[in-house]
C-alpha cells in the first residue's frame, strides 16, 4: 500500500515555479501559475500545494494569500523524490500532425525522457516557418511543463525548436548509444548493452525515414532496432520504444538499470 506521504504528494496540486524557492520565505507565484491555481482550480487560502523549480527539488507549500489573479505561498523544506529515470534518453522525433506530436511530448515526459527535439524530415507532413515554429515551441514547452506537473517529475525535460537531421546530429552528446527505430532491423531492445551516458533515439515521421536519412543516421553511428513484428505509427513507436527501454534498462526494473561501463 502506498505511504501517506506518497498519497499526499500525488493528490496535492503541483505547480512548476521557475523562481528561486526557499523554505520559510513567502513567494508570489508567477502570473500564469497564480491564474491556474485561483481561476481554474479555484484553490483557496490555506490549501496545500507542491512547487518544483526544475532543479530536482520540490516543496510542500501553503497558499497564504489568493487574489483575483494572484497568489502567494509559504514553502516548507525542500525534498528530493526519486522520480527521475537513471537512464538518460534523448529523443529525436520526426514532426507529425499537432495532436500526434503533442501526444508524444506528453507521454514521453511521463515515460522519463530527458530531452526531445522535433525533426523536420523529408517525409514529415508538417512544415513550420519561423513564425509558426516559435509559436509551436512555446506551446510544446507548455505541454512538457504540464506533463511534469501531472506525473510528479521534478526536472523539466528540454524541448527544442525544430531541427534538421544534420543540426540534431551535430549537437548530440558524445558517448551515448545511438539507436534508430527500423521495422526491418534484427536487433531488439532487450538485447541492447547500454552505456552509462544513456541513449539517443531517432524516430521517423509518418512514412518513416527517407533512405538518404537512414544513410545519414548510420554514418553518424546509429544502429537499427526493432519493436516486434508489427508496423507502428510514429507516435506509437516513440512511446513503445521509451517504455521498452525503461522496462529492460531503466527504472521500470525493480533492480534498476543494467549498464555496461
Amino acid at each position: 500500500m502506498p505511504s501517506q506521504a506518497f498519497r499526499t504528494r500525488m493528490h496535492t496540486p503541483r505547480f512548476h515555479c521557475p523562481l528561486p524557492v526557499s523554505a520559510g520565505v513567502p513567494l508570489n507565484l508567477p502570473a500564469p501559475t497564480a491564474h491556474h491555481a485561483v481561476r481554474v482550480l479555484r484553490l483557496q487560502t490555506g490549501t496545500a500545494v507542491v512547487l518544483f523549480d526544475g532543479s530536482g527539488a520540490e516543496y510542500l507549500a501553503e497558499l497564504t494569500v489568493t487574489g483575483k489573479d494572484s497568489a502567494s505561498v509559504l514553502p516548507g523544506p525542500a525534498r528530493f523524490p526519486a522520480v527521475e529515470s537513471p537512464l538518460p534518453v534523448w529523443l529525436g522525433q520526426g514532426l507529425s500532425q499537432a495532436d500526434k506530436f503533442d501526444l508524444v511530448l506528453q507521454k514521453s515526459v511521463e515515460l522519463g525522457v530527458s530531452a526531445l527535439t522535433p525533426l523536420a524530415l523529408q517525409r514529415s507532413l508538417v512544415r513550420l516557418d519561423a513564425e509558426r515554429g516559435a509559436k509551436r515551441l512555446a506551446h510544446w514547452q507548455g505541454v512538457v511543463v504540464a506533463a511534469c506537473e501531472q506525473s510528479g517529475r521534478v526536472r523539466v525535460p528540454r524541448v527544442d525548436g525544430q531541427h534538421t537531421l544534420a543540426q540534431w546530429i551535430a549537437g548530440l552528446p558524445v558517448g551515448a548509444l545511438r539507436l534508430r527505430l527500423a521495422p526491418e532491423a534484427t536487433l531488439d531492445v532487450a538485447a541492447l548493452e547500454l552505456l552509462a551516458q544513456g541513449v539517443v533515439l531517432a524516430v521517423g515521421p509518418e512514412g518513416g525515414f527517407d533512405p538518404a536519412e537512414v544513410a545519414q543516421l548510420d554514418a553518424a553511428g546509429f544502429v537499427g532496432v526493432r519493436l516486434g513484428p508489427r508496423i507502428l505509427r510514429t507516435e506509437t513507436a516513440a512511446l513503445a520504444a521509451l517504455a521498452a527501454l525503461q522496462a529492460w534498462h531503466g527504472d521500470f526494473r525493480a533492480t534498476g538499470p543494467i549498464i555496461v561501463e
